[in-house]
Order: structure tokens, then sequence, then C-alpha cells
């Protein structure tokens, strides 16, 4: 059952998905959709024509501006925002006002399953891959790999996480990765890592991690 409280400011013209919940002084904007089973918490701001997949999580006062993309499960935390304009002004060179007609909005993309730290904060025009994880308070000016773990003003990558969000272990065997958490492997190729599939580790990759 889709939950939208008094005190929320949801446009007539969002799309609200099914099971999803908008709380307290939180707004959505017109044209924004947002998937099944979606939270957006006290305060948050989704832009215009903003799209979530299903079950992201919003957390209190983030602020997610248009044209942002985020994908099925992402979440960004408390007072995180997603930036659109890469070279903001108040005015124009004659002192005139901005309008929406003097500037081009840019957006920020979020993979499936990537976790935004409370208030980082993405400078668009920045994608930051699948299961990513940009850690709290972090500024990313440029795209983040998928599986990647971010930290830092600007952010660079100090690891690898997995889909549970914990950091990689290195197993000993060269390009090797493995998640404390679930036991799944992965393989670091020219700057990226997949899953390992096949089986389990070896003893030797076992016995690496003692």
């Amino acid at each position: 059952m889709t939950r939208i409280v008094d005190s929320a400011d949801v446009s007539p013209e969002a799309t609200i998905g099914e099971g999803s919940s908008v709380w307290h002084l939180a707004q959505v904007r017109e044209g924004a959709v947002l998937g099944a089973g979606c939270v957006v918490g006290r305060g948050a701001y989704v832009g215009t024509g903003v799209r979530m997949g299903d079950h992201c999580k919003l957390q209190n006062y983030a602020l997610v501006y248009e044209p942002a993309e985020l994908g099925d499960g992402v979440f960004v935390g408390p007072a995180a925002v997603l930036t659109n304009d890469t070279f903001p002004r108040a005015i124009n060179p004659d002192g005139s006002l901005k309008s929406a007609a003097d500037w081009q909005a840019v957006g920020v993309r979020i993979g499936r399953g990537a976790s935004i730290g409370a208030r980082a904060v993405c400078v668009a025009p920045v994608t930051v891959g699948e299961w990513a994880t940009v850690a709290a308070g972090a500024v990313v000016t440029r795209d983040v790999p998928a599986h990647a773990l971010v930290v830092g003003v600007p952010a660079r990558q100090v690891g690898w996480v997995g889909t549970a969000g914990h950091p990689l272990h290195e197993t000993g065997t060269p390009g090797v990765w493995r998640c404390p958490a679930t036991g799944e492997s992965y393989h670091e190729r020219d700057g990226h890592l997949v899953p390992q599939q096949g089986t389990d580790p070896t003893p030797s990759e076992e016995s690496a991690d003692v």
C-alpha cells in the first residue's frame, strides 16, 4: 500500500509506485517517477522528472535534482545531494536573474544497488556504477566504477565492495577479491570488478585470508 503523509508535497503529475512511502515535509515534483517500494524520508526533495527504480531509499533531507536517474535499490543517505548545474550562477553576466532558459540541467546517474553516504555530494554530470559505495561526506567529481569504494574530497577509490556493501578482502591470488559477509568472490580486470563464476574459492585462496 502506498503511503503519502499529509505534510508531504507530492505533485499530482508525479508517479508513485505501489508500496512506496513519502514522509513528512518531503517534496516530489511534477513528472518524477518512483518505482515500487521506495521510501522518501522527511524533508527529502525529488526534482522534476527524476526517475527512481524499485526499492530506492532517500533518507531525511536528501536532495535529488533533475534529471537524476536512480536504478533499483539505490540508497541515498541523509542530507546527500545530487546536483544538476556544472557552472552554477544566480545571475547572468548582465546582472539579470537566471531563468530556466539560461542554463542546461545535467544529471547524476546511480546504478543498481549503489549507496551514497550521508552528506555526500555528487557533482553532475557523473555516473556512480552498480553496487558502488560513496562514503559519507565524499564529493564525487568523476565517474565511479561499479563496486568501487570511494572516499574524500574529491572522492578517490580506496577499495572495492560487494553486493552486501562490505569492503572486499584480497585473497592472495592476484586480481581475486572476496566478500567477508557472503563469501562471494570477484575478479578485477582492467580496473573493473566482475563476480567470479563457478565454485567456491580453493583452499589455497582461503588460507591467504588468514
